[in-house]
């Protein structure tokens, strides 16, 4: 069911289904699409029952191309203070997707058509991405004047080789989806009639692990990936001493053990 009208918001069992509802713009996200998305990203993650979403983007032809420009020359004209950096503190939508650093349930991106600028962000900032053959990447933010400010000059270089990642943002280069999964940006890439399967399998098969070995497990990542190694293992990470003193922990090993399916409660 859909709950606003810039982004539809579905629950199916547990996972939750988050479209960027703005195809005739090729999904651009205004200020009202932003605040729209806080209220989603904030149910998605109070509620207990969900345990992975799937964002993408409505229509064939863009995942999401970030910014509406349009809205920011409007705003620009009208005499709005419309000056942007890094980040999106005061502004509409805050913390967005992007920024929301302590989020430990998983996101998957289903990607079709574009994904440019904030539409990169977005995919940069999700923890799977699934993305349609013919479907392009790319942060042109210096031809306009702007910089990759919702994560994609900060989150390119630590996903991929530093020299690739510089070369794309000083050119707003595209790459295709081939070169992204090349590159590691991608975790699979399939033909336009397998992407709603395969974003479905990977979605169900998260929704089928054990929930807090799950969020453990990505803030775990998320939490220790700048550190060193000896460092990482000293730190305490919160999910993961939930995790370690749960039901689930010696469920997993009990179902093995009596050749049963394992019955998670997430506590």
């Amino acid at each position: 069911m859909g709950l606003t009208s810039r982004v539809l918001y579905e629950k199916r069992g547990r996972v939750a289904y988050v479209t960027l509802n703005r195809p005739e713009v090729l999904n651009a996200l205004d200020l009202r699409a932003h605040a729209e998305l806080t209220e989603v990203w904030d149910d998605f993650e109070a509620d207990g029952d969900l345990r992975v979403a799937v964002l993408t983007g409505a229509g064939k032809r863009a995942f999401c191309v970030g910014q509406d420009l349009k809205e920011l020359a409007e705003r620009r004209r009208a005499g709005h203070d419309v000056r942007s950096t890094i980040g999106s503190l005061g502004r509409p939508g805050w913390p967005r997707f992007t920024e929301r650093f302590d989020f430990v349930k998983p996101v998957v991106a289903k990607v079709r058509g574009h994904a440019i600028g904030g539409g990169f962000e977005l995919a940069l900032a999700c923890d799977v991405v699934v993305a349609e053959v013919r479907a392009s990447f790319a942060l042109p933010e210096v031809r306009l004047g702007l910089i990759a400010g919702a994560g994609g000059a900060i989150r390119l270089p630590k996903q991929i080789p530093y020299r690739i990642a510089i070369g794309h943002l000083l050119t707003g280069r595209a790459m295709s989806a081939a070169r992204a999964y090349e590159l590691g940006l991608v975790n699979e890439v399939v033909s336009e009639p397998e992407l709603d399967a395969s974003v479905d399998a990977w979605a169900d098969e998260i929704a089928a692990a054990a929930p807090l070995s799950v969020l453990a497990t990505k803030e775990v990542v998320s939490k220790s990936h700048h550190l060193a190694v000896d460092e990482a293992f000293m730190t305490r990470y919160h999910w993961e001493e939930r995790r370690m003193c749960s039901a689930d922990a010696a469920e997993g090993a009990a179902a093995f053990a009596e050749n049963r399916p394992p019955h998670w409660r997430g506590c």
